[in-house]
């Protein structure tokens, strides 16, 4: 681990304590769990959360948190439960099926003040064509380093950062009118550490202020990895009427791939329920198990996620979620007011996961919307020609209803009712020259 560089004389984060060399603060790889004012841990031993407050005792055995870290949005806002629910842009951290499912083209841009003085940016992009989906984000964390020698005089400074890079793809195979299909979605990351160079401490504690060229690079790191998901949408006890499906069902791995040097990514499988009994309200619901992938024994307690979203009125919407992990709580409120072609997210979090003190902080994201491509319209065309083949069909013009019904399956293939009324007529046609080939052998006999 990178827990050797925190060693005396260092400023991480802001905090400008001179520490003993033997205390350590689990090192960059887990930069957002550092804990404010002074942590007592034995001289002899290296430090980690179980050593400063209740917690499961396998946590921060894991590297690259920033795939920790919601960027924000409406999965953050639900508490982080939106593994199933993948119905915006910010599917693209919690399950990489939501893709093939999007409603429109949308761009969004996101800022989160995540702890001290560590910030999240993130950019995402994703669409959809017919029943393809794909998108791409990039995530960047990033917090003051700074390293100040015996006299207090500066020595090291710069930025610990971590970007994640991730492309995204899906298909939603055997979508229909009644079946909304099954989606199968991968996004493939690619994440990079940086640390800047730092001066070497002899065992008394003492160093001369030199910089090691070249000690930052030893200590940053490049790592490939890939998630899966899938995700499909039935209609189950449902109290409205729409189209939409109002239950979905997700699983998903993220995080999978080889260690970064020598430490395991924080890989997790999720399984993900998402249902709106009401039109305006949305209840989430994510339960995820934690593996590292180096040593099973040693992986995190299971977690889980709950969320909320009602829709106040068409622009305003509200949601609530609360993550419960072992040792504590991190609950979430927010909002989103939607303008037409953007929309403005904004999420308060009180956190008591990453600190032993409560820690508030606000996220901060817009999305931009493209448009459906024409989805809706032809939708509606569909059933505009859908209706008029029932009137013709009930005026007895079935040839005309055929018409209809054929031009709108010219238009969406997968528009089962007019399927059902073509296969209507041709039963009917069947009927008829039936009725009429008994009436001729009538006639002969």
């Amino acid at each position: 681990m990178a827990r050797r560089f925190f060693q005396n004389h260092r400023d991480f984060g802001g905090c400008s304590k001179l520490m003993n060399k033997h205390i350590l603060l689990l090192g960059c790889g887990f930069l957002f769990f550092c804990l404010p004012g002074s942590a007592q841990i034995n001289n002899d031993a290296y430090g980690s959360l179980s050593d400063i407050y209740s917690a499961d005792e396998n946590a921060g055995l894991t590297t690259f948190p920033v795939l920790m870290v919601p960027m924000g949005g409406r999965a953050e806002g639900m508490g982080t439960a939106f593994s199933a629910l993948s119905d915006d842009l910010t599917f693209i951290e919690w399950n990489p099926a939501g893709s093939s499912m999007l409603g429109f083209t949308e761009l969004g841009v996101f800022h989160n003040n995540w702890i001290a003085d560590t910030k999240v940016e993130g950019l995402v992009f994703a669409s959809r064509f017919n029943d393809l989906g794909y998108g791409a984000g990039i995530k960047w964390l990033y917090t003051p380093f700074s390293e100040y020698n015996m006299y207090g005089d500066r020595v090291s400074k710069g930025y610990y950062s971590e970007v994640v890079a991730t492309l995204n793809l899906s298909y939603n195979f055997l979508a229909g009118y009644y079946f909304s299909g099954v989606s199968l979605g991968a996004n493939v990351k690619g994440a990079f550490r940086f640390m800047p160079d730092y001066t070497d401490t002899d065992d008394m504690g003492n160093n001369d202020g030199k910089l090691l060229s070249g000690s930052g690079l030893s200590q940053s790191a490049a790592m490939a990895m890939v998630d899966l998901g899938a995700l499909t949408r039935i209609n189950l006890f449902k109290f409205y009427n729409a189209r939409e499906k109002n239950t979905s069902f997700a699983l998903v791995i993220r995080n999978l791939g080889p260690p970064a040097k020598n430490e395991p990514l924080p890989t997790s499988v999720t399984a993900a329920l998402a249902y709106k009994p009401l039109r305006p309200l949305t209840l989430a619901f994510d339960f995820t198990l934690p593996m590292n992938m180096q040593d099973l024994s040693l992986s995190e307690k299971p977690y889980w996620a709950v969320g909320t979203n009602v829709n106040i009125t068409d622009f305003l919407s509200m949601r609530a979620g609360l993550l419960g992990r072992y040792g504590g709580y991190r609950l979430t409120v927010g909002s989103a007011v939607n303008l037409g072609k953007i929309t403005l997210d904004l999420n308060y979090s009180l956190d008591l996961l990453t600190q032993i003190t409560p820690l508030n902080r606000i996220s901060l994201g817009a999305r931009f919307n493209f448009g459906d491509q024409g989805r809706q319209e032809r939708s509606d065309r569909v059933d505009t020609l859908y209706l008029s083949g029932l009137d013709a069909y009930t005026e007895g013009n079935y040839e005309g209803a055929r018409t209809y019904w054929e031009e709108a399956l010219s238009i969406n293939p997968r528009f089962d009712p007019a399927k059902e009324g073509i296969a209507l007529i041709g039963n009917s046609d069947a009927l008829d020259s039936r009725i009429e080939e008994m009436q001729t052998l009538d006639l002969y006999e």
